[in-house]
Parts: structure tokens; C-alpha cells; sequence
């Protein structure tokens, strides 16, 4: 595990040395998952691919420093994003008790200053501030993304949609009356499937 997590760091071009709290992360996952079934995900090396290397081909397109993480499951893939970047807030949004209950305890463990976990649908949740990028790979369709999340963006923010395939029919059925929607394939190492990454801006 180690020795594949650190060829695709250097893939990426990030620091060898976020490789043990990765990891670590990865340990209380696997411990808690046993009981708690919060991964479908077991296999240590799909959990190294699909778990921390697909969440931190997010870091080139994180804005600003202010970031929610919505629908972030197990801390998908907001704590490796909060491992690789200390100086960045975020925040981890979920409904599921058992999953927000498992990330506040590997934030813990883990000694993470830089994040906070809500329990909260995101259509009820009340943040005092507003976010620079609010990040997802859990939505159905671009257009609920973009509606439920548009009130907690601060103008000059981003909203970023982790997507398998491109998808033409969500975007064409965005109202680009209200975005400004671009897209990038993402290489994800050790990964032979489509990934991409549709931002989207709101129009000034």
C-alpha cells in the first residue's frame, strides 16, 4: 500500500511525506469499516486508488480557503484534502450519523485543526460563512448540485463535481444563464477508467 500511495504522490507531484497520515487515515477506515460498513470499498489497493488518490487530484482546483465538502461519506475527499493542505478550512458535510461520528474520530486521531464535521442535509444547513469551493463526488445530477449549494458560495467561489464520464446531458441541462461551466479529464494513477472534474462558476 505504501509503496503504491507514494508512486502516485509522485504522479501527482505532491510531497512524499504526506504518505503516513494518509495511510493512517486509510487504517482507521479499514478498522472502523468492519463494523460499521462505511466503505463498499475493502481491497487495500482500490482503497489507495479510489479512496486517497482520486480525492487528491481535487487539490489542483480547490479555491480560496474556505472549502465544504458535501455528502463526504467516510471524509471523501475532504481529509485527504485536509492532510495536504493544513492552511485550508474545511468543512465535511454528511446526513449519516455513523459516518460523521467515524470522521470526527479520525480527525482526532489524526490531530486535524483544520477541519470541521457537520451532521446536516445540505438543503437545511446554516453556515455562518460562506465557502470559496464546495466540493462533491455524491450528487446525482449538476443541476441539484448547483441549486442546493449556490446560497452557501461566496461570489467568487467554485463549485467542483467529481464525475466518472463526462456529462453532457447534466451540463447542457445547467441554466448557463446562472454558470459559467467548464470541465478537465483528471488522471487518477493506477486508475484505467474515465475521471473528470466539472466546475462550475456563478456569473458575476
Amino acid at each position: 500500500m505504501r509503496r503504491l500511495l507514494l508512486d502516485g504522490l509522485n504522479k501527482l507531484s505532491l510531497d512524499a511525506g504526506l504518505a503516513d497520515s494518509l495511510l493512517a487515515y486509510l487504517e482507521l477506515l479499514q478498522k472502523w469499516n468492519k463494523a460499521y460498513n462505511l466503505t463498499a470499498i475493502r481491497d487495500p489497493h482500490d482503497m489507495v486508488v479510489l479512496h486517497l488518490l482520486d480525492s487528491l487530484t481535487v487539490l489542483p482546483y480547490l479555491r480560496g480557503t474556505a472549502v465544504l465538502d458535501v455528502g463526504t461519506g467516510a471524509g471523501l475527499p475532504g481529509i485527504p484534502l485536509a492532510i495536504a493542505h493544513p492552511d485550508v478550512a474545511f468543512t465535511l458535510l454528511d446526513t449519516n450519523g455513523k459516518k460523521t461520528r467515524f470522521i470526527e474520530y479520525a480527525v482526532r486521531q489524526l490531530e486535524l485543526a483544520n477541519v470541521r464535521v457537520e451532521k446536516s442535509r445540505i438543503e437545511e444547513y446554516a453556515s455562518p460563512d460562506k465557502f470559496t469551493t464546495i466540493v462533491s463526488r455524491a450528487f446525482s445530477s449538476l443541476d441539484a448540485f448547483a441549486h442546493v449549494c449556490r446560497p452557501l458560495l461566496r461570489t467568487e467561489g467554485y463549485l467542483l463535481a467529481m464525475k466518472g464520464k463526462l456529462p453532457k446531458e447534466e451540463i447542457d441541462a445547467l441554466n448557463k444563464a446562472q454558470w459559467e461551466v467548464s470541465s478537465q479529464p483528471v488522471d487518477v494513477p493506477g486508475l484505467d477508467a474515465e475521471r473528470h472534474m466539472v466546475m462550475l462558476g456563478p456569473l458575476r
